[in-house]
């Protein structure tokens, strides 16, 4: 017959439940945090401005005259 110690094996046993409890609460105060983080960042993006519309008056470049003028007469439409 093979005598164990019952003590050692019962803690063996509960530390991996706790561990896992434990890893899984991490994760999601993890995911929480970065929820929150991600969430700040969209909410803090600027935001587009109105449309600014600039006008400016162009001022013609000097022209030339025409070396020739050229009539078109149509007789009939």
């Amino acid at each position: 017959m093979i005598l164990t110690d019952t003590r050692t094996s019962r803690r063996g046993r509960r530390r991996r439940p706790i561990l896992r409890v434990l890893i899984v609460v991490v994760l999601l105060a993890l995911a929480f945090v970065l929820g929150v983080a991600f969430s700040r960042a969209l909410d803090e993006a600027p935001e587009p401005g109105d449309v600014v519309t600039t006008v400016r008056t162009l001022t013609p470049l000097p022209q030339q005259p025409p070396a020739r003028t050229v009539t078109v007469t149509v007789t009939q439409p």
